[in-house]
């Protein structure tokens, strides 16, 4: 059943490119068919201010999965998107304004400050909440720390942070040609950053990875990384581990550069953006290595067609992770109420119900994984893939 889920995805794709038309960014409500009753979605993210690629991709895909599922007929969704501008507070004032609008299941948020903020809610007024990309256990867990007090209710389609901080080593000691000496910088007052590092040292450890220093930067030194990458430098690493965004990941690239060090650098989830950042030398980032669940050019029928869809839709942009896991969401969504018989004049705590008795018992296969799980905390078990920087895209890397 599930080969046969993702199939009639490929071929809502290319029934349904034509729909892709909506403009790129901005807020609004992708509406439903004209008549017909719809689940209303809602979702925040930043759709505006220096993380807006990542918003505005999450709301991009998440409109053209939509328009998808609502041109087949039968099940039919209405999506409003909040600018949260990747503030915690912002984010709030998003959630009362879904609530108001009779939100009855959620993208929750796509950055995960805004997401540890809001989840709380979504568990009192018991609304199902799936986060594209809001990868923090702050966001699923009352106590991030101890990574207990699930809230039961709130899922996550991206990995967790400690997921990617031990996938991350695990990667690099399987492949021993990208280095043998690793230096660490990561920004210590940012729980997405912190997390990761955590998870990565005690993985490296425990795999024989030799981490030589470890560098730190908060907001108030985020602008220069020479001392950080001297450090670095010094201590012979050849690999340069990168738990970062992409807007601090382009200045220690560019500063790098300057000094003449080309380690081979590492990244993860928030680095995906780079080389659509204003301003950006892309040729900076060649040889970049990300840890993804998504490869935008990968050639089953199923990529091929949302990234095609993608581009229409935003003027030739590639759609990133961000995008992808998105896509996702909608469509696991769709599944779940399809199986449960979710219908539209449900109460939400009734649907929430009966799609956190679907994820955590079906499972899934879309852009970003093939018989993907989720466990009753939440949390995604799905393969990550390692994609490097050629030419100016990313490629996949095949082992």
């Amino acid at each position: 059943m599930k080969r046969l889920f993702k199939t009639s995805v490929a071929v809502a794709m290319t029934v349904c490119m034509a729909a892709a038309l909506t403009a790129c960014g901005g807020s609004g409500s992708q509406q439903a068919s004209s008549g017909s009753a719809a689940i209303k979605i809602g979702g925040s993210g930043p759709l505006t201010g220096p993380a807006a690629v990542y918003g505005n991709a999450v709301k991009n895909a998440a409109e053209i999965a939509v328009e998808e599922i609502n041109a087949k007929g039968g099940l039919q969704f209405e999506l409003n998107m909040q600018d949260d501008a990747h503030d915690p507070e912002k984010a709030v004032t998003a959630y009362g304004v879904l609530k108001d609008d009779g939100m009855q299941v959620s993208l929750a948020t796509v950055t995960s400050a805004p997401g540890a903020a809001v989840s709380p809610s979504y568990a009192e007024d018991k609304i199902f909440a799936i986060t594209p990309s809001g990868s923090s256990p702050s966001v699923i867990y009352a106590d991030a720390d101890n990574m207990s007090g699930a809230y039961g209710n709130v899922f996550q389609m991206c990995f967790t942070d400690p997921n990617q901080g031990s996938a991350s080593a695990d990667y690099i000691a399987a492949h021993t040609d990208l280095g043998s000496k690793v230096a660490i910088i990561y920004k210590n007052d940012d729980n997405y950053s912190k997390g990761i590092h955590d998870t990565f040292v005690a993985e490296a450890a425990a795999k024989g990875v030799e981490v030589v220093t470890e560098q730190t930067f908060d907001d108030s030194n985020a602008q220069d990384f020479t001392v950080q990458l001297e450090k670095a430098k010094e201590a012979g690493a050849d690999i340069v581990f990168l738990p970062i965004y992409y807007d601090p990941a382009a200045i220690i690239l560019n500063q790098a550069n300057k000094m003449g060090y080309a380690p081979t650098f590492f990244g993860v989830d928030g680095m995906d953006g780079i080389l659509t950042l204003e301003g950006f030398d892309t040729s900076l980032a060649e040889g970049v290595y990300l840890l993804t669940p998504f490869s935008a050019d990968a050639t089953d029928e199923l990529t091929v067609n949302f990234v095609n869809a993608y581009k229409e839709k935003c003027g030739g942009e590639v759609p990133n992770q961000f995008a992808a896991d998105a896509y996702d969401c909608i469509y696991a969504i769709a599944q779940a109420c399809e199986a449960a018989g979710v219908t539209a004049d449900m109460s939400a705590d009734a649907i929430c119900e009966k799609l956190v008795e679907q994820f955590t018992t079906m499972t899934f296969s879309g852009l970003t994984g093939s018989e993907m799980k989720w466990n009753a905390n939440g949390e995604v078990t799905k393969s990550p893939k390692a994609v490097v920087i050629k030419d100016g895209v990313y490629v996949g890397v095949e082992d």
